[in-house]
């Protein structure tokens, strides 16, 4: 087990496939997450906005097509096309190309959470809102959203976790991520146990203490309602 041990990992220091990749699956990760939120937000609100008022009808459509899509295809297939085909002919880092597919990919599950806690939210809290002379917007923004992402926070915490694990098809453009790394190190060495073990420990460990940190978050928020 220690010869192995040297071999996969201490040798040649192809430890730092590991690190290196890590590395880049939480850049891809963090960054995605920001663009899935951004985007998931505006999507929610133009959806929710038509249902209740039957406004943003072309917006809504256009909306209902990126979600019908994105959340239609394998997101493998996505970031191939996204970097073989749209990026073809452009110098684009793989690393962004990565940051673009899993951004949207996740924007569309985003956008259906957000707005399902928008819409979760008793049309009472609208008319508090008119009542208090704000308008569609002020109302949105200052009552409903905040009630709306206190009860989506479990789910959006879960799409994150997935997303992190989504990112391990990033190899599929060749670009090196931690799951990447792993099988460089098989490539090199043979053996498919110790790298690929090593992958799968920290991406739980990755999980589990993400998961911590959104339990101690949804129990500062209740708190903060007594």
């Amino acid at each position: 087990m220690t010869d192995k041990f040297y071999l996969n990992f201490i040798k040649d220091d192809r430890w730092k496939y590991i690190v290196e990749g890590l590395g880049v699956t939480l850049q891809i990760t963090f960054a995605a997450v920001i663009i899935g939120i951004v985007l998931g937000f505006l999507v929610a609100v133009v959806r929710a906005t038509y249902d209740k008022t039957g406004k943003l009808k072309v917006l809504n459509w256009i909306c209902n097509v990126y979600l019908t899509v994105f959340r239609g295809t394998p997101i493998v297939v996505q970031l191939m096309i996204i970097y073989y085909v749209i990026f073809a002919s452009m110098d684009i880092s793989k690393v962004v190309a990565a940051i673009l597919a899993f951004g949207i990919n996740s924007g569309a599950y985003v956008a259906e959470i957000i707005r399902s806690g928008i819409m979760s939210i008793d049309n009472g809290q609208f008319e508090a809102g008119r009542s208090l002379g704000f308008n569609y917007i002020q109302t949105m923004w200052h009552i409903v959203l905040p009630q709306a992402l206190k009860n989506v926070l479990p789910a959006l915490g879960n799409e994150f976790i997935v997303l992190l694990k989504e990112t391990s098809v990033s190899g599929y453009i060749a670009l090196q991520d931690l799951t990447k790394g792993g099988d460089i190190i098989r490539s090199r060495t043979y053996d498919a146990f110790m790298p690929l073990i090593a992958v799968a420990l920290i991406y739980l460990v990755m999980v589990m203490v993400f998961s911590k940190l959104l339990e101690v978050l949804e129990r500062r928020l209740r708190n903060s309602e007594r």
